[in-house]
């Protein structure tokens, strides 16, 4: 997963230099006590750099139900370092209260897990540290994908390959289209319902999206 060289140990030194693993445990600890969060390993690595998965300038995340990994630039600011946790923790949280192994989510799990994330992100940091999929496509594109190219395929499950190429939008399916289904669904959904973070954690994925004007395949 990780190989380190000599402009990754450069990173690393910067990030050290600026207290990132510090900066880290604060913000563990905070979100730790406000949503009653698990007390998890945090790792943190130097970034490979920019790519399909990274949020903004080159840092990326990557959760479990018990740990969560952060791939952070040397340039990484305290509130983008916030945003990219409040991201992967929801995760943790989330994983850990839905009571099913991570091996059993489906595509649909997958998309809420997202989606949900990302509107914490929004929440609890603000909107310009959203990820750039939340406003790639319009919701009108987003109903059309979902009818088209999502809908029939929500029970895949998470080690199915075409699984993960709906949700990261490999081709040939549209960028990051599991992402920015989720989020958008989840907008649908705060539009017309409360919402709160307790709620993001427990709620089944189906219910989520029984209050919006997307359907499922019965």
């Amino acid at each position: 997963m990780y190989t380190p060289d000599r402009f990754s140990r450069n990173i690393f030194n910067e990030l050290k230099e600026k207290k990132v693993w510090d900066l880290a445990k604060n913000i563990h600890l905070k979100y730790r006590r406000k949503w009653a969060g698990p007390d998890i390993n945090v790792y943190i690595f130097p970034s490979a750099g920019g790519g399909l998965f990274s949020r903004h300038s080159g840092k990326s995340g990557v959760s479990f139900a018990n740990m969560l990994f952060l791939f952070l630039p040397s340039e990484i600011e305290e509130a983008e370092l916030e945003a990219l946790f409040v991201h992967e923790y929801h995760h943790v949280c989330r994983i850990n209260s839905q009571k099913k192994k991570i091996e059993e989510f489906t595509l649909l799990d997958s998309i809420i897990l997202e989606g949900l994330a990302e509107h914490s992100v929004e929440i609890y940091c603000g909107e310009k540290f959203r990820g750039s999929w939340c406003t790639r496509y319009s919701k009108e594109e987003i109903r059309n994908f979902w009818d088209k190219l999502i809908k029939a395929q929500l029970k895949l499950k998470k080690n199915e390959r075409l699984h993960q190429k709906i949700l990261y939008g490999e081709r040939p399916y549209p960028t990051l289209l599991g992402y920015a289904a989720g989020y958008e669904i989840i907008r649908e959904f705060r539009e017309k319902k409360s919402f709160s973070t307790k709620l993001s954690f427990s709620a089944p994925s189906e219910y989520f999206v029984d209050q919006t004007l997307y359907k499922l395949e019965s």
